[in-house]
């Protein structure tokens, strides 16, 4: 089957791979039909993430048929249509009876590894790295997926495949970072991040009942969509100093709940700030470049809450835990529990609540991933989500 593969830094390469086969009785086989480039999958693009090697499959977010079913899988069968959580979750673990799948305590095979790095080892991921498990992931013909009677989501007829891929990743991870803020009518939501999480967070904190979202970005037509489809304010940090907009707009209190949606690769508007950030991390002195972070932090207000869903992987300097602790900050956080949120979203979607495909941009077929990658991480053409059709 053809697959894209990392080939090394800011370079990937459809190949062709060995097709996946059973592997567990509670595996099964999908046959993808659509998948996505995901932001964080520029994290493993630019080789920021430990452990990816060349060679391994990439992508997170896809929908499918099942082709295959293991003995123990009874509520999929050969010919359904569905879309696969990004993390891989048992079900049955203290973690996954508690809801929170993305910290499963038995999916991930190189547990000890993550282990050394976070303290306790995270739910695997598919092609996420080997210290997220060193599964194949969904930007190929088939993947095989573990533990097919916890994960998948049917899907019906009156949902495409572009609505259902959101489903994956990046429209849970919006929603669980609004639902994060604990809001309540009348709340001010601020919004780091145009990207496709960002924006359904953005779109997400609405659905919740924000009366104010205010979006954070610095291109101009992502900060377009993030009005249009989620009725934000926004500000251009290359323009705007965003800790003096924001105590504007919000009477010098602050927004009530500050959402990360921008990650360990940030950009900052200042040249210095910048400068020092890139250089520690060029020599892995600090793997993050926590821009988005602890200006969430600073400009919050007293006793309210930092939502962090954008990805980090490592350490992070100069944290503000001053602010934090002086000011009766909360910070929740977490790769999202998908599977909590696939089917009371693809409900929303069904209801006309929202269409989560608004942050497509771009389609393109799967073969012509290394160009996607490339005008994705650039931000060409408008690029604000690719979409590969196999």
């Amino acid at each position: 089957m053809r697959a894209t593969a990392w080939m090394g830094k800011d370079s990937v390469k459809v190949v062709t791979v060995p097709d996946p086969t059973i592997m567990n009785a509670r595996d099964a086989i999908v046959r993808v039909t659509r998948t996505a480039i995901c932001g964080s999958d520029l994290h493993l693009y630019h080789g920021y993430v430990p452990a990816i090697r060349k060679g391994d499959i990439l992508g997170h977010e896809f929908v499918g048929e099942v082709v295959e079913v293991g003995p123990q899988v009874r509520n999929l069968r050969r010919g359904d249509r569905v879309v696969v959580p990004f993390p891989i979750a048992c079900g049955h673990c203290n973690s996954c009876q508690r809801g929170l799948y993305s910290v499963c305590e038995n999916s991930n095979p190189n547990a000890r590894a993550a282990e050394k790095i976070m303290g306790h080892s995270p739910a695997a991921i598919f092609g996420y790295s080997h210290l997220f498990g060193g599964y194949a992931g969904g930007q190929a013909e088939y993947v095989r997926v573990p533990f097919a009677d916890v994960g998948p989501q049917k899907l019906p007829d009156d949902v495409t495949d572009d609505q259902a891929v959101m489903l994956a990743d990046v429209f849970p991870t919006g929603f669980m970072g609004a639902e994060m803020c604990d809001i309540t009518n009348g709340d001010v939501v601020a919004v780091w991040g145009a990207g496709p999480v960002g924006l359904l967070a953005a779109a997400s904190a609405r659905l919740l009942g924000a009366a104010r979202v205010i979006v954070i970005d610095r291109y101009p037509y992502r900060l377009r969509l993030a009005a249009e489809h989620a009725g934000a304010e926004t500000i251009n940090y290359e323009d705007t100093d965003v800790r003096d907009a924001l105590d504007e707009m919000t009477a010098g209190r602050g927004p009530d709940a500050c959402i990360d949606a921008v990650g360990l690769e940030g950009h900052h508007g200042n040249a210095g700030v910048y400068a020092y950030d890139r250089a520690k991390q060029a020599i892995r002195t600090e793997t993050e470049r926590p821009f988005a972070l602890r200006q969430a932090i600073l400009a919050c207000r007293s006793g309210g809450v930092v939502s962090v869903i954008g990805a980090y992987g490592g350490l992070v300097d100069k944290f503000p835990m001053g602010a934090f602790m002086n000011r009766s900050l909360t910070m929740r956080t977490g790769q999202c529990h998908v599977q909590r949120y696939t089917r009371p979203l693809l409900e929303r979607i069904r209801r006309g609540d929202i269409d989560p495909s608004f942050v497509v941009s771009h389609h393109m077929k799967l073969k012509d991933a290394p160009k996607g990658y490339r005008i994705f991480q650039k931000k060409q053409d408008d690029c604000t989500k690719v979409l590969l059709t196999v």
